[in-house]
Order: structure tokens, then sequence, then C-alpha cells
């Protein structure tokens, strides 16, 4: 027994859908890095006095982590929901594949 064409177009919606889903997360994600990157002043270089260099890239890089871990907790809920989304479409997709293959073991 082969699978039909409207078993494989359903499949492929699926997956194209959960594709779709994983694109918005990573185009958050993209967002969010971009805009805490704008936030966060670069800083100068300085000629001559390499005095306190160390402090001011550690004073950078925090003032970056915070101001990413407050961007994202900003879109949290939006990033849980995609998430719980896509975690159900991995699901579709594993049960639609089982269903075939017992399917498929039956007409055998």
């Amino acid at each position: 027994m082969a699978i039909s064409f409207e078993t494989l177009a359903q499949l492929s919606r699926m997956e194209e859908a959960r594709r779709q889903v994983q694109r918005q997360l990573e185009l958050i994600d993209r967002q969010i890095t971009r805009r805490a990157a704008a936030l966060v002043p670069h800083q100068r270089k300085r000629h001559g006095d390499r005095r306190g260099k160390s402090s001011d890239v550690c004073m950078v890089l925090e003032r970056y982590r915070l101001t990413l871990a407050a961007l994202t907790a900003e879109r949290q809920p939006e990033i849980d929901a995609l998430s719980r989304k896509l975690a159900r479409q991995d699901q579709a997709i594993a049960a639609h594949h089982e269903r075939q293959q017992i399917a498929l073991s039956r007409a055998a």
C-alpha cells in the first residue's frame, strides 16, 4: 500500500507550518540581540592610556547581558507561546509518521 497524495500533502503542510514557527522564533532572537547591541553604547578607543581597559570591557559586557535579559523578559510570553506551538507541531508530525508506519506495516 502506497502513501496517498493527500497524506503526503498534509505532512508537507504540517512541516511547513513548523518551519514558519521556527523562523518566527529565530526572528525574535535576532531582533532581541540586535536591539540589545544598539542599546549598549560602544566604548570609544583611547589612545595611549590602556589602564582600566579590562574593567571597561567587563562593564560593557555586563550591561549587554542585563539589557539582553530585560529585552528577552519583555518578549518571553511570545517566545513561550511559540515554543509550545512548536512542541505541539513536533508531536503532531511524529504521530503522523507513526500512523503511517503502522498503516504500512499492516498493509505488508
